[in-house]
Order: C-alpha cells, then structure tokens, then sequence
C-alpha cells in the first residue's frame, strides 16, 4: 500500500501555510530548546488565546463549563491543556499527548575543574546520545540556578551573535589511531563529554579580581587554579552566583544556534530537539486551534517531561499530573469523584504524539521498506513500538486503529503507517503505555524523523503540517 508524497496536493495557497507553519515551528525550537523553556512558552501561547490558571480557577472555586480553558503546570517541566466540551467529561475526552524533553548534556552538581590550564564543566548525558556526535560543536547553556535565598537565576548563554559558545574538544586524527579503533560507543567515553568554558587564568593584579578576591583561601585558590578562579569570577559579575551555587542548578548543554531550512528546496527543517518538539509544538496549535468553537468532546493537551529516561518523576507521564488535573477539572465541571473520574479516563481517547524513524537510504540495512515511515508522507502512526517482541509496547486495537483512519480520511489527512525498523533492529518507546493503564484507547502518531536524537534532526515540513492537521482534526472528531 503505497501512500502519496503530501506536497503533490497542496496548491499554492496552501503551499504558503505548510510554510509559514514551518517558519513559527523553527521560530519556537529557536528559542525553546529546554522543558522549562517550552513549558514556559506553551503556557504564554495558552494565555494569549483565552486559558486561565486551573490553580486561580481552583482557588476561586471557578466553574467550569462548556467553552472554559484552563491550563495546569508540573513545576515548570509539564503543561497541560484543558478546553471543555458539552459532553460529559465521565463520557471521555480526546488528548494529545507529547514530550519537550530532548536529549543533551546535564550539568553536574560539582562541575567546575581546572586541568592544565583550562576550565571545563563535568556533564552527565541525558537520554540515549551517541557520545561521539556531540564533539567539537558549538554549544550553549540553558537552565536556572535556584539560590539559598529563593531567587532563581536564569541562565541562557550561547545563542545570541555576541555570545561566547562552548565545546567538547576531540582527538586529532594524526594522534587517533587507536581512537579510531574503538567501537563506536567507545571512541567517546561518557566522562570524557566535558565542556570547555576558559584558559585565561586571574590577573591578580588586575583591579577588577583585586575587589572580587577574598583573602586567605580564595587567594590560595586563585594561585593553584586561576583559570578556575577567573570563571568563578565571571559567573559572580554576571548572575551572583558562587561556586556552592551549582548545588542547586540545572544546567542543560545543547548545540548553539538556530533550527534552519534543510536543501536547496527548503522542503526540511534542521535543529535541535526535534525529538518530540514537531510533534509537541502542533499538539499545541491544534489545541488552541479550537479557538472559542463549541466541541462535543472535551479537548486535552499534555506536554510532559522526562520521556527520554523513562517518563519517570513528578514531571513525567507516569507522575499524578495528568490524572490530578482531571480530578481538580472534573470537580470544577460538576462531576466530582472517583467513579466519574475513573470512567472519564477509561472511555478517552489518544494520541500519543511522539516521533518515529524516517527511512534513509543510507542506512536501509536497518528497516523494512513496506513497514517505515517515509519524510513528506504526511502523519505517521505506530500501532505498537518497542522491541524484542514488542515488549513495552502499547499495542493500539484494530477498532481504534480504525476510527483514527476515518478521522483522518474525513479531514483529507496525509499519514503512513510504520514500525520502527526490521524485527529484532532495535526498537523503542513512547508515553502510549503510562495512559493506556486507565483503558483508555491509545495509539503513537508522530512525524518522521533522520538522524533522531543527534544534536541536528531533520523533518520535512510537509510532515509538520499534515501532523497539525491530523491532531486539531482527532480533537474535534475523535
């Protein structure tokens, strides 16, 4: 069953809204290259078309009926989206669902050495990199530093033109030989991606470190390790932070600079985080694509953390969030209780919108050609995932699998089906099993995706835009 490449339908007209929505899609992977940040802009989005804190509606003991929107926050990581329908939410409600975590370098909590004359910040890598492909690129930090006295201290440093930017230094092929004979997942160890931040040691003559040093110990520190010193002093005059500071920080490291076009057609994107943020950020506009419409069918967007380890914590799908936020909108609604609630969950409907492998012809090896998704093709969806028999894999049923084929054929939307890779290649999985335990209907759709999880990915924008229509469409009819 071959599937059409989506651009062969589009007319000019809509030529120009597959590429205005990939042009507001790099503007927001741009700026938003952390769960904070996105959660942050998502909830900015969210306000500007009409939503108010649940917490506020909490509060107040707000009524919620058909028509209100409301959005909840999981300490900043996590948002979700809640616009309420004329049915009753005991009868179900429809839910996208998608990740703004992407895999990256995480600061560590003592992370600032000195070694031969350079500084560097000791990192842990998150989520499943290949150590190897984060060498000598630029990169940026991103992240905040919660101080003793309960400031926190923003922390954005590398994206500007006029920014510094970071890098892990790697081996020059004239002394790697042996490098070069390692397996690939050890030609970079997971120690070794430590960040170089200076190699300019403290001038202790100088008036500005003269004001900044303390005497005694800071003294002896600035002599054994003045480059160290220097950036200490840096970090001081620019957020009033010290050393102990770090404690209570979460740095991210992510490659430096904006998403751009990809190919001399500009059909691509290329940038950072797009594991899951195409599928995240069109969740997002197809919810607040429901404007001030009248929907049958309670609408629920949830934007979550921590997919990449495991969905685990207080920001990640297997957290209370999701299920204490209909609690608290079903209350508001007029429908309190375990029971309703319990059944509102059960009869709900989603997608768990997460990416899935694009075929390369460069790697065919790996998948089978019949069973993969393909970059322009429109949205793709998994009936199942994992691996080795497919073993944590949500396994959507053929009826559901059905009613998302009807939703999507009515509203003329471009999709595939896929697998990810041949049998026994690998595997992977998504968030559709963490909601599934209520029995609810669950299937992954996404949009297909080269060189996932590398610190550049690329999309067609055909996708995104098929992916956008797909979700408003699964929201209003589902």
């Amino acid at each position: 069953m071959e599937r059409e490449i989506a651009w062969k339908k589009y007319d000019d007209a809509e030529l120009a809204k597959v590429r205005a929505l990939a042009d507001d899609y790099i503007e927001f992977i741009s700026a938003n290259k952390t769960e904070r940040e996105c959660a942050s802009a998502a909830i900015a989005l969210a306000e500007q078309a009409g939503y108010v804190s649940l917490d506020e509606a909490v509060r107040a003991n707000k009524p919620l009926e058909p028509g209100s929107k409301v959005w909840a926050s999981a300490r900043g990581k996590a948002v979700m989206l809640v616009q309420v329908g004329t049915a009753p939410l005991s009868e179900g409600v429809n839910i996208l669902g998608a990740h703004i975590d992407s895999p990256r370098l995480d600061v560590k909590q003592n992370p600032l050495y000195e070694s031969n004359g350079f500084a560097f910040l000791d990192t842990h890598y998150y989520g499943g990199i290949k150590n190897y492909q984060w060498v000598t690129l630029p990169l940026a930090l991103h992240g905040v530093i919660a101080k003793k006295d309960g400031s926190v201290v923003e922390v954005r440093l590398g994206e500007d033109p006029g920014d510094p930017v970071f890098c892990v230094t790697d081996l020059l092929p004239h002394l790697g030989g042996q490098q070069m004979g390692k397996k690939a997942n050890e030609v970079v160890e997971g120690e070794a991606l430590d960040v170089l931040v200076g190699n300019q040691p403290e001038n202790s003559n100088a008036s500005e470190n003269n004001e900044n040093d303390e005497k005694g110990e800071k003294e002896g520190k600035s002599e054994s390790e003045p480059v160290k010193a220097r950036i200490l002093s840096l970090l001081a005059e620019a957020y009033g932070i010290d050393e102990e500071d770090f404690l209570s920080a979460e740095i991210e490291v992510v490659p430096a600079g904006r998403a751009r076009d990809c190919g001399f057609d500009r059909s691509m994107v290329l940038g950072y985080g797009q594991d899951d943020r195409v599928c995240a950020y069109p969740s997002l506009l197809a919810q607040l694509a429901l404007a001030n419409d009248v929907i049958e069918r309670t609408a629920v967007t949830i934007l979550v953390d921590k997919e990449e380890i495991g969905s685990v914590g207080a920001t990640g799908m297997t957290s209370q969030f999701f299920e204490n936020v209909m609690a608290e909108v079903m209350e508001l609604a007029g429908e309190p209780g375990a029971l309703p609630l319990r059944r509102g969950l059960a009869a709900s409907r989603m997608l768990s919108s997460d990416v899935s492998a694009g075929f390369d012809p460069a790697y065919a090896s790996v998948f089978e050609a019949k069973n993969s998704a393909y970059l322009g093709k429109g949205l793709v969806f998994n009936k199942y995932t994992g691996a080795r028999g497919k073993s944590g894999s949500n396994d959507a049923s053929a009826e559901y699998m059905a009613r998302v084929r009807r939703v999507m054929d009515d509203a003329k939307v471009s999709f595939q089906t896929a697998e990810l890779g041949k049998v026994n290649a690998g595997g992977g999985g998504t968030i559709a099993y963490i909601p599934a335990k209520y029995g609810m209907d669950v299937i992954d759709s996404g949009v297909a995706v080269l060189s996932m999880h590398a610190p550049w990915e690329v999309t067609s924008k055909a996708d995104i835009y098929e992916a956008y229509r797909g979700y408003e469409a699964f929201l209003r009819n589902a």
